[in-house]
């Protein structure tokens, strides 16, 4: 395996002193080591891919150095537009380094390994999104036996090419690399409690939304071990910052019931600008729980900590906003949201982390999609 440490001992020596990107669990040891290992303002956790590609944009045209962006295969979805109108050689020519987790890889056979159902496809068409943008692209793995070589090439590639490069990073490329661990606020609810807590105290027949990852998860294996079936939830478990206009999509048809939307501070990040569509739809609750942390793919920190996503929500026009800490605010608060007649946005702080004995789900996203499609058309 290549140790983290030797990978960015390895960035420096090759110039390249600026990183952005989005954390990814396959990536999660590396992106680690770059959280502890790089100045504060030499690393940006971006709100989603494509704002990192405009971070390396400029960094580039300030400082005439490529930088490192990092991502999961899925986010090479969100980087088409910035590296084909902006960064390709036909237009403005910026050199940059992918770092590209790569997803439901394809083995050499055919055959693909097995992941999470979101990551199939994208699995299958990584390499060919990587060859369509004209992307040189270099596979690694734990038996890659020359990293910096690797990336020394890399780099001088973009330089030549006046372009982006990728590194393909195979699962278990990376060995082990833990963050310093941060005290946590023991008086906070855990993202598992407030899922709970919601499920127990809404109206019978509400629609929820869940956003993907952890919270879709323990939403999942709660109606799980509680025996009260599935048809209520649509889990968002791919498509990360887009479960609320799923939600308001939802409510704009159902609109003498109540939709819940729970939502994650990275993922609204991700896409903030959603929050002025969603504010203008009455039967919506946006619950967003903010840990601070993207707790999904390794628990790097987000900027949301530090932000009051309530403020924001109101300055977009959400008619009923709260922030909550406890219990008993949450369940306050949850009641006046449910009965307003407008738009509600509830940001709940929790603490970070999750059950390591968490369950995944075991239904396929059609059977979702066929139960819960059922379940809106009775209401």
């Amino acid at each position: 395996m290549i140790a983290p440490s030797v990978f960015h001992s390895a960035l420096q020596v090759c110039g390249i002193n600026f990183v952005a990107g989005v954390p990814d669990s396959l990536l999660k040891e590396v992106c680690a080591c770059i959280t502890q290992c790089f100045p504060a303002e030499r690393h940006v956790i971006a709100a989603n891919e494509g704002a990192a590609i405009g971070l390396a944009i400029g960094h580039y045209l300030a400082s005439n150095s490529p930088a490192l962006v990092y991502m999961q295969n899925s986010g090479l979805g969100n980087v088409v537009n910035p590296i084909a109108s902006l960064a390709d050689p036909q237009v403005y020519g910026i050199p940059m380094l992918l770092m590209v987790g790569w997803r439901g890889e394809m083995q050499a056979d055919g055959t693909q390994i097995h992941d999470e159902p979101q990551h199939v496809k994208q699995g299958q068409m990584t390499i060919a999104q990587l060859e369509v943008l004209d992307i040189p692209y270099v596979l690694i793995d734990a038996q890659t036996p020359d990293i910096e070589k690797v990336l020394k090439e890399l780099v001088s590639l973009a330089l030549t090419k006046q372009g982006p490069v990728a590194l393909l990073v195979r699962k278990q490329t990376f060995s082990s690399f833990k963050l310093e661990a941060k005290p946590d606020v023991p008086d906070l609810l855990s993202r598992e409690q407030v899922i709970q807590l919601l499920v127990q105290n809404l109206p019978e027949n509400t629609p929820i939304v869940s956003t993907t990852g952890m919270a879709s998860r323990e939403l999942f294996e709660y109606r799980k071990i509680n025996n009260t079936g599935f048809d209520h939830d649509f889990l968002t478990v791919g498509g990360m910052g887009h479960a609320s206009q799923i939600a308001v999509g939802i409510a704009m048809e159902r609109t003498t019931s109540k939709v819940l939307c729970i939502d994650g501070d990275g993922a609204v990040l991700m896409h903030m600008g959603s929050l002025a569509v969603s504010a203008r739809q009455k039967n919506l609750i946006h619950i967003v729980i903010n840990n601070g942390a993207h707790d999904s793919v390794g628990g790097q920190p987000t900027l949301a900590k530090a932000l009051d996503l309530s403020k924001i929500a109101k300055d977009c026009g959400y008619g009923f906003v709260a922030q909550v800490s406890t219990e008993e605010a949450l369940l306050a608060q949850l009641k006046f949201a449910i009965s307003a007649n407008t738009s509600a946005f509830l940001e709940v702080k929790c603490k970070c982390g999750a059950r390591a004995d968490l369950g995944r789900p075991d239904r396929t996203p059609a059977t979702n999609k066929q139960e819960f499609m059922k379940f809106l058309k009775s209401l």
